[in-house]
């Protein structure tokens, strides 16, 4: 992939340092309100719908929504767009509808291996406990590697910097504070991110506007033959 280096190695491993030690503040003071076993693993089944779309949109979306999609257009257009979008979204719809049932049935169960444990017993659980912990690995490691070719295409940053300082620091708030913590720093990743998303909206209108008058201007030039 070419580079564009719009920062410097030092200013982008700078910036990530600034962005990475404000998110482990935020998580570790915000995280000393809530203690608590419960509060660690399920955030004491407390958390409002926004807080808990916005965690939900935040985890789904990282950066490799910047090259997944984009690499499925280029074999199968909008329709692998679509289609990408959907079974990425698929889980968290069904989870609606199995989420309450879970509760209702299971309501001593703290999480999903919990559940099953609970109804399957512990040979399946210690599988689904595997699978589980292989699977958070594999979508650990492929958020943290998107982000660190992100950084790296900005600013020639090596993929081993930015991933070492996107590990370590989610690691210490997660670690200290739990799921609730985890739920905040998201909600904070989420307005950051529409923010940006509605500046460059705006942007792009702006120049696209701005184009189309000048692509006006010219042709009423051409046509009428009165350039300056």
């Amino acid at each position: 992939m070419n580079q564009i280096n719009i920062l410097n190695q030092s200013s982008a491993i700078l910036l990530t340092l600034i962005i990475s030690i404000i998110f482990v503040i935020v998580g570790l003071v915000y995280s000393k309100k809530y203690q608590g076993l419960n509060n660690y693993l399920v955030a004491s089944r407390s958390v409002g719908t926004f807080s808990l779309t916005t965690s939900l949109v935040a985890s789904a979306l990282g950066a490799w929504i910047l090259f997944g999609p984009a690499s499925a257009a280029t074999w199968g257009g909008v329709g692998a767009v679509i289609g990408y979008s959907l079974g990425t979204a698929f889980p968290l719809f069904a989870l609606i509808y199995l989420g309450k049932k879970f509760r209702d049935k299971y309501p001593t169960g703290k999480s999903l291996i919990e559940v099953i444990r609970s109804r399957f017993g512990s040979q399946l659980f210690k599988l689904i406990l595997f699978l589980s912990v292989f699977y958070m690995t594999i979508f650990l490691i492929a958020e943290v590697t998107a982000v660190s070719i992100l950084i790296n295409y900005i600013s020639g940053t090596d993929l081993w910097i930015t991933a070492f300082i996107v590990i370590v620091s989610s690691l210490v708030y997660t670690l200290y504070g739990g799921l609730r913590a985890s739920i905040f720093t998201d909600n904070i990743q989420f307005i950051v991110f529409g923010l940006l998303l509605i500046i460059t909206f705006k942007f792009y209108n702006f120049i696209s506007i701005n184009n189309n008058q000048t692509r006006y201007s010219i042709y009423q030039c051409i046509n009428t033959a009165h350039c300056q």
